[in-house]
């Protein structure tokens, strides 16, 4: 098979020294996501080994469902299993490139609606504009706060 994720590698070699130091939410995190990954090279009809850009988005992924989770707990009261997910969210954080600020997606948004004519087009133009955007914010934004910056400009427009 091609080379392994660097990423992958990292990931199993920080579960093993989370395993050593005795430290439960981390590696218990890290088995969670290095299951996904996993998961996701079986899926399909072949199965094929991750770059670090698949691994990635199998980390975001992974971290949006424990933020996800943890609001569904905190709003239903359950304040431990809040925390528990969000400490997981952190541990998966960690692996992820440096996430974007709303200043710099509002950037990105901007330049993508310049770049692909989309200004004029109001909310019909919302599929070519995050289409040039995914690959520039994948791992590094919420989806939703793009899709949101993306409306409010087109939307302005």
């Amino acid at each position: 098979m091609a080379h392994m994720s660097e990423l992958k590698d990292r990931l199993r070699a920080d579960l093993t020294a989370a395993i050593k130091g005795r430290d439960e939410v981390r590696s218990s995190t890290l088995r969670m996501v290095l299951t996904a990954v996993t998961n996701a090279e079986v899926a399909g009809k072949q199965a094929r080994q991750l770059s670090d850009d698949d691994v990635i988005g199998v980390l975001s992924a992974e971290g949006k469902k424990r933020r996800e989770a943890a609001e569904a707990f905190q709003s239903a009261g359950r304040v431990e299993s809040a925390q528990q997910e969000r400490a997981e969210a952190d541990v998966i954080a960690g692996y992820l490139p440096t996430q974007l600020g709303p200043e710099e997606i509002a950037a990105l948004v901007s330049e993508a609606v310049a770049s692909t004519g989309a200004a004029g087009e109001g909310m019909r133009g919302m599929g070519k504009v995050m289409g040039a955007l995914q690959p520039k914010v994948r791992g590094r934004a919420d989806g939703g706060a793009v899709a949101a910056e993306v409306r409010r400009q087109l939307g302005a427009g």
